[in-house]
């Protein structure tokens, strides 16, 4: 294989890693956008099935 060759992978294979860090990038700042805080999920709430009402 000539060096160019060789340049040319590698720079493919730098666009693929930039490609792949930008998705993630973009993956992690949509769930965070989509967060539910943490406040609204842990309210605690009575169960009422494992009461017997008269």
């Amino acid at each position: 294989m000539s060096s160019s060759d060789d340049e040319s992978i590698s720079q493919g294979e730098q666009i693929d890693a930039a490609e792949r860090e930008d998705a993630k990038r973009r993956l992690l700042a949509r769930a965070e956008a989509e967060r539910i805080p943490t406040e609204e999920t842990t309210r605690a709430v009575p169960d009422r099935r494992w009461r017997r009402e008269p």
